[in-house]
């Protein structure tokens, strides 16, 4: 490095004059290494936003490719003997439930007290035992008013196709997605719990004892403190998934307690 001297100045003058060049260009070193630092600070975080985004993305697609039933707009569920039961989410649908998808061999569950789905077990492939029965008539009580109610135990009755009246009597009138029962009601009284958990990429709920054969991750729930809302982001995080209208819809109507967490290998987390 060549040094150029000042011949009109001192030497003590020449030597200021490259201390202070000195500091300046030390203090631009300084100013450099900051703002790499922060540069890379910054990439860092675009990166792992980026990488969050290409997940969510593939996790739509994902998503998107797979197969939706056509019972999938109402509450439902697989029994632990592989049949389909079916309920209604509110009194439209419950009207469409009975009304368009109820066949002679079916069987219908309600609560005894209002403000509870209708739900069927589809029996046109197989006859339900009494383990779909009582799985049905788990997810009928969930889904009524009894869990945001409080209620721990609820009674749920269950009747054939043709004691259930499409019309109501003469001079008498029933709202949307009501009906009239006749005949001798079946009775269950089954305890409020309930599971949510993930199979091949899709959300299923219903009772313990039948989320517990088919998914590959569970959650037990059971009432609580815990809104649904925050149960669904804590539930989609450890599922994977993060379609939260979804999840909503498959937990039921009132606050919620997360019991614990269960993989297919039955190991309690």
């Amino acid at each position: 490095m060549d040094i150029e001297l000042d011949i009109s100045k001192s030497v003590h003058e020449n030597a200021a004059t490259y201390f202070e060049k000195a500091k300046k260009a030390k203090g631009k070193i300084e100013g450099v290494k900051k703002t790499l630092i922060f540069a890379r600070k910054r990439l860092e975080e675009l990166q792992k936003k980026k990488a969050k985004e290409d997940e969510q993305e593939q996790q739509k697609a994902t998503r998107k490719e797979i197969k939706r039933e056509w019972f999938e707009k109402f509450r439902w569920f697989i029994s632990s003997e592989g049949i389909l039961c079916i309920g209604g989410r509110d009194a439209t649908s419950n009207d469409i439930i009975v009304k368009k998808h109820m066949d002679p061999e079916d069987l219908v569950f309600h609560t005894e007290i209002p403000g509870s789905p209708f739900f069927l077990i589809k029996q046109k492939e197989k006859k339900a035992s009494q383990i779909t029965i009582e799985e049905c008539a788990m997810a009928t009580a969930c889904y009524s008013k009894a869990w945001k109610s409080g209620i721990s135990i609820v009674d749920v009755f269950y009747v054939t196709p043709e004691q259930v009246a499409l019309g109501a009597k003469s001079g008498e009138f029933m709202g949307k997605g009501a009906f009239m029962i006749t005949g001798k009601k079946n009775f269950l009284h089954p305890k409020l719990e309930f599971a949510i958990g993930i199979k091949e990429g899709k959300i299923i709920s219903g009772a313990v004892s039948c989320v517990s054969k088919q998914a590959e991750k569970y959650f037990k729930i059971i009432q609580g403190d815990l809104k649904p809302s925050d149960a669904a982001k804590k539930l989609g995080r450890q599922l994977n998934f993060h379609e939260m209208d979804e999840l909503i819809r498959m937990l039921p109507s009132g606050e919620i307690k997360i019991i614990n967490e269960v993989e297919r290998d039955g190991m309690h987390r």
